[in-house]
């Protein structure tokens, strides 16, 4: 589907006034996208496990305005108002007007907050703006009822890939695919497309458990990281390295091989650390408990035969991948093994989820 096909039509009777509320969640990637063309266009594929506990809540209310020269909008977190997250919103809002020419046409209150810890180094990007694009579409859902619910989802990953990449894929789907690829059917770079393969009962329920290492502001932002792909000099190799495994990945999560996915989710967890060590300027975002902990999981991984893995996002904490059935053998490891390498002793239980889901329309 070409951009062009997501503006939406002038509409002729706006409605006065209405209240929304979506959830939206955060999602891990399994093959990592690191590098970005101009509009937020992925420079490789990538898919992820949509999470389920850590997520966003998001409440819109929109009223008609008599005027459409500028946004206006009021942004709150947790109920208070939250004057530097506007600056975000303003230019998101930009970047989105093109494709949804009614928004200058209403004064937006927007009530958000997170289900995790504010501060707890979980990214809220990709939560905070999946939720904000699901309400944004499901107030041109009421100006355009003929909307289907497939353009509804496709168009919502849209909009929310323009305000923070990873965002498109924490609208719908367990497995989420990001970008093109010659063995997805329906793939694009301009939106997340759910996994299109029946995915292997071993990966029902598949639990993340996110250990919180270091829960300070990122050194080094996304932006500025994706930006040092440009001219890095391993970057043509790691593009087609993410192709590459992204179609091992695909194999893997129809036929189940707990060993192959971990050595694939490892291998992309380290290269993705690889290339920021090896760029120019270079820098190291993982902790020295990061490391501990990578090598406590591989010894107990040795000495259990347990498939438990790790991976890691543009930071320190680990996400500790492994199935539902050694849920009790694995906290118990983390328990006594890894909680001290925490901040705090501080870990988040999660597991795969579903995607966003509508909390109120009224």
């Amino acid at each position: 589907m070409p951009e062009s096909d997501f503006i939406a039509a002038p509409f002729l009777n706006l409605i006065e006034r209405g209240t929304f509320s979506w959830s939206a969640p955060s999602n891990i990637a399994l093959v990592k996208y690191w590098g970005k063309k101009a509009h937020q266009i992925p420079a490789n594929p990538s898919i992820s496990f949509t999470l389920n506990n850590c997520k966003t809540i998001t409440s819109v209310v929109f009223e008609k305005k008599s005027t459409d020269e500028d946004f206006s909008f009021e942004l709150l977190f947790e109920g208070k108002p939250k004057e530097d997250f506007k600056p975000k919103i303003e230019k998101f809002l930009e970047r989105i007007a093109t494709y949804c020419l009614y928004l200058k046409q209403y004064h937006f209150t927007i009530d958000t907050r997170n289900t995790f810890p504010h501060s707890s180094g979980i990214a809220s990007s990709a939560s905070g703006m999946a939720a904000l694009s699901m309400n944004i579409m499901s107030l041109e859902k009421v100006l355009n009822p003929k909307m289907t619910d497939d353009y509804f989802y496709q168009k919502a990953s849209f909009l929310a890939r323009l305000g923070s990449g990873s965002a498109c894929r924490s609208i719908k789907g367990k497995a989420v695919v990001w970008g093109n690829h010659a063995e997805i059917n329906g793939s694009s770079d301009l939106f997340g497309v759910e996994f299109p393969g029946q995915i292997h009962p071993n990966f029902e329920n598949y639990q993340d458990t996110i250990l919180l290492v270091d829960k300070g502001e990122k050194q080094v932002s996304s932006t500025v990281g994706h930006n040092l792909m440009n001219g890095h000099p391993y970057a043509e190799n790691r593009f087609h390295q993410a192709h590459s495994n992204l179609s091992k990945l695909k194999m893997v999560l129809e036929n189940g091989d707990l060993q192959s996915f971990i050595e694939i989710v490892e291998s992309e967890a380290l290269t993705l650390h690889a290339m920021m060590m090896a760029s120019m300027p270079y820098f190291i975002l993982m902790k020295p408990n990061t490391l501990e902990i990578i090598n406590r999981i591989w010894n107990f991984r040795k000495q259990s035969n347990i498939p438990v893995c790790f991976t890691l996002d543009a930071g320190a904490n680990v996400h500790v991948l492994y199935p539902q059935k050694n849920k009790v053998e694995i906290l118990q490891f983390i328990q006594d093994e890894l909680v001290g390498y925490c901040e705090n002793g501080q870990y988040i239980c999660d597991e795969i989820g579903r995607g966003a889901s509508l909390i109120n329309n009224e």
